[in-house]
């Protein structure tokens, strides 16, 4: 955003941290890559399905908005800038190996934080790293398990930061449905989640000095 102050704390903090990248702060990228780490990837999970490939676009797409942020503005949205980015990615992904992509684009209109980030965020150790990319893997499965009814009403709050209200224009129905059928998507993710979080609980506990 050019002038003014941004929308919200959230674009604010992202611009600081922009800022920050393009004055030659590369720690300040690290944290914008954590923040919006599963969001994308959960992203490109919906173009590419494979998941190792899947990785591999969301490692390109930050390697290619690192490349490109000394020519970001402020105009848009950091996230709805680096979903932008993704996408185009993923698509060529596709093309590149043969394979069509969709010719719908999936909206990043009014995106939000991926409510599940913070509980995937942690430091660097490779033990970490691999229970990162298991709970990963254990919210897409557990998506792709649900009711197509919640599997669409998460995926469009979740992935594409839609409101309530978007959601329920969406889906042709009530807000109160919108908000149960977010609740109990959350909650099968959350039983699928819970023996992999008790684990890195156990882990945390036994690692303290």
């Amino acid at each position: 955003m050019a002038e003014g102050t941004p929308k919200d704390p959230t674009q604010e903090l992202d611009l600081e941290l922009v800022r920050r990248v393009q004055r030659g702060d590369g720690a300040a990228f690290d944290l914008l890559v954590r923040k919006y780490q599963h969001r994308i990837t959960a992203l490109i999970g919906r173009y590419v399905s494979d998941w190792s490939e899947c990785q591999d676009v969301a490692q390109e797409t930050f390697m290619r908005a690192y490349r490109a942020l000394g020519n970001f503005r402020g105009d848009a949205q950091f996230y709805t800038w680096l979903h932008r980015i993704a996408v185009n990615t993923a698509k060529n992904h596709l093309v590149a190996h043969n394979r069509r992509p969709p010719t719908d684009d999936i909206d990043a209109a009014d995106a939000e934080q991926y409510d599940l980030g913070a509980r995937l965020r942690d430091t660097d150790t490779p033990e970490r790293e691999a229970m990162r990319e298991e709970l990963e893997r254990t919210v897409m499965k557990a998506v792709d398990a649900l009711p197509e009814e919640l599997r669409t009403a998460i995926t469009l709050r979740e992935v594409d930061g839609l409101s309530y209200e978007e959601i329920a224009q969406k889906m042709d129905c009530p807000i109160g449905t919108v908000r149960s059928r977010i609740f109990r998507a959350r909650e099968a993710i959350d039983v699928e989640l819970q023996p992999l979080l008790d684990v890195q609980s156990a882990t945390r506990e036994r690692n303290r000095p």
